[in-house]
C-alpha cells in the first residue's frame, strides 16, 4: 500500500506540477490568440447573453442555458474559493492573487473552447437527454482526424472522470463539511453524513433536471450572501484596501526586495489555485453545458466563460482581499487554509467562524451535486447501460456517508491525481480541434 501511495505521489507531482501548469497556461494563451481574444472583446455581450433571455423553446437540449451554467458553477465554486485562496496566499504570498487573475483571463478561452466542442459533438442518450463532454468530442471529433487515438483518449477521460468524482466530488467535500460543522457546532460526523447523503440523494437521483433546479436556486444565493459578507469586512477595514492592492502588485512583480525571490512561487501557486478553482481545461464543466437548450455552441461557450470570471475574478478575489485587509495574514505566520479565512472574518465581527463553516458547507454540498453528474455521465459513456448508471448514482450517494467518518488524507491525494489526469486527454483534444473552433466561431458570431 505504501508503494501505491509513493507511485501516486510521483504521478500527482506531474499532473499538478510545473509541466502541467505550463501546458494549461500555453493552451489558454494559444486559444485566446486563435480566437482573436474574443472572450475579452465580447465580455460585455457574454454578460448580456448569460443574464438575459434564455434559449428558444425550439432549441435542442435538456435544461436552460443559465441552469447549465449554475450546475457547472455548483461544482467549481467550492472549498477552493475559501481554503484554496488562503493556501495560495500562505505559500505564494499576496502576489499569487495577481496570477490567479491572469490564468483566469486566459482560462476563459479554454472554457469557451471546451464547451463549444461539447455542444457541437453532443448526442442523445437512450432516455432522450442530450449528453456530451470531452469523451464525446474526443471519440468523434479527434477520432475523425486520428482514427483510434480519439477513442483511446475518450476512454481514458471517462475512466478518470468516473473515479475522480468519488474522491473530488464525494470524499473531499463531505470531509470538509463534517470537519467544519463538528469544529463549529459540535455536530457528529455520522449525523452530518446521514443528513448530507439524504439531501444530496434527493437531488442526484432526480438527474440533471433536478440537480440544475437545485443549483440554479442555491448557487446564486450562496455566492451573493458570501460576497455581501466579504463586502462587510472590506467596509470595516476600508482603509486597508489600497495597501492590499499595493501588496498584491508589489509581490507579484518582486518590487519588494524581500519578496523578489518569491515571484516564482507566487506565479506557480496563483496559476495552480486558479486552475483548481475554475477548472478551465479540466473538462468537467462541458459535461453540464452539453445539456443546455441551445442550437449555437458559440453562445453556450460564451455563457460558460462567464463562470470562470465569477469563480476566480470575483469570488476568489473577495476572499483574498478579506484575508489581506484583516491584518491576520503576516509573512511567516503559520495560519493557513480555511483557518486563515475564518480568523480574517472573525477580525471583523463575531460569528466569522459560523459564516465560514456555513459557506464551506454550502459550497461543498453543491460541489457534490455537480460532480455526481459529471461522474455519472462519464460512467454512462463507458457502460451504455441504464441499470449500471442507476447503480452508480446509488453508490455515489452511499459514498457520501461512507467518507463522512473516514480520515481521507491519502484518498484526497489519489482523487487529486485522477482529477489532474482528466486534463491530459482533454487538452490534447482542445489543441487538435482548435482550428475548427476558430473557424466556426467566426461563422457563428452574427448568430450569437
Amino acid at each position: 500500500m505504501d508503494l501505491l501511495f509513493e507511485i501516486n505521489k510521483i504521478i500527482n507531482n506531474f499532473v499538478w506540477g510545473l509541466p502541467m501548469v505550463i501546458l494549461l497556461t500555453f493552451t489558454g494563451i494559444f486559444l485566446s490568440i486563435g480566437l482573436s481574444f474574443m472572450p475579452w472583446r465580447e465580455f460585455g455581450n457574454a454578460i448580456k447573453i448569460t443574464f438575459g433571455r434564455d434559449s428558444n423553446k425550439s432549441d435542442k437540449g435538456s435544461i436552460a442555458p443559465r441552469k447549465a451554467l449554475f450546475t457547472a458553477l455548483s461544482a467549481t465554486v467550492g472549498t477552493g474559493n475559501i481554503a484554496g485562496v488562503a493556501t495560495a496566499i500562505y505559500i505564494g504570498g499576496p502576489g499569487s492573487l495577481f496570477y490567479m487573475w491572469l490564468i483566469a483571463l486566459f482560462g476563459m478561452a479554454t472554457k469557451y473552447t471546451e464547451v463549444f466542442l461539447a455542444v457541437k459533438y453532443r448526442e442523445r442518450n437512450e432516455d432522450g437527454q442530450w449528453v456530451g463532454g470531452p469523451m464525446y468530442y474526443l471519440s468523434k471529433g479527434v477520432n475523425e482526424k486520428l482514427p483510434g487515438v480519439g477513442k483511446i483518449l475518450a476512454f481514458a477521460f471517462a475512466v478518470f472522470g468516473s473515479l475522480a468524482a468519488f474522491g473530488t466530488g464525494s470524499g473531499v467535500q463531505i470531509n470538509s463539511i463534517t470537519n467544519a460543522l463538528n469544529s463549529t457546532f459540535g455536530i457528529s460526523y455520522t449525523t452530518t453524513g446521514v443528513i448530507i447523503a439524504l439531501f444530496a440523494g434527493m437531488a442526484i437521483i432526480g438527474g440533471i433536471k433536478r440537480i440544475s433546479e437545485v443549483a440554479s436556486k442555491l448557487v446564486p444565493t450562496m455566492v451573493i450572501l458570501y460576497l455581501i459578507s466579504c463586502l462587510y469586512v472590506l467596509v470595516i477595514f476600508a482603509e486597508n484596501i489600497p495597501n492590499a492592492f499595493v501588496m498584491i502588485f508589489n509581490e507579484a512583480f518582486g518590487i519588494n526586495s524581500v519578496a523578489g525571490g518569491a515571484v516564482g512561487t507566487a506565479i506557480l501557486m496563483g496559476f495552480k489555485r486558479g486552475i483548481f478553482s475554475n477548472e478551465a481545461g479540466l473538462g468537467s464543466a462541458p459535461i453540464a453545458h452539453a445539456a443546455a437548450k441551445t442550437d449555437n455552441p458559440s453562445r453556450q461557450g460564451m455563457i460558460a466563460m462567464i463562470g470562470v470570471f465569477i469563480d476566480t475574478i470575483v469570488v476568489c478575489t473577495f476572499t483574498g482581499l478579506v484575508i489581506l485587509v484583516s491584518g491576520i495574514y503576516q509573512p511567516g505566520n503559520e495560519i493557513n487554509g480555511a483557518t486563515l479565512t475564518t480568523k480574517s472574518f472573525l477580525a471583523a465581527f463575531d460569528g466569522g467562524d459560523v459564516l465560514v463553516s456555513i459557506s464551506l458547507t454550502l459550497f461543498a454540498f453543491t460541489t457534490i451535486l455537480g460532480w455526481s453528474y459529471y461522474g455519472e455521465k462519464c460512467f454512462e459513456y463507458l457502460t451504455k447501460n441504464k441499470f449500471a448508471q442507476h447503480a452508480y448514482r446509488l453508490c455515489f450517494v452511499g459514498s457520501i456517508y461512507f467518507f463522512a467518518t473516514l480520515s481521507l488524507e491519502q484518498v484526497w491525494a489519489i482523487a487529486d491525481t485522477f482529477n489532474g489526469l482528466m486534463i491530459v486527454p482533454n487538452l490534447i483534444g482542445l489543441l487538435i480541434l482548435s482550428p475548427l473552433v476558430f473557424k466556426l466561431t467566426k461563422e457563428l458570431k452574427s448568430k450569437v
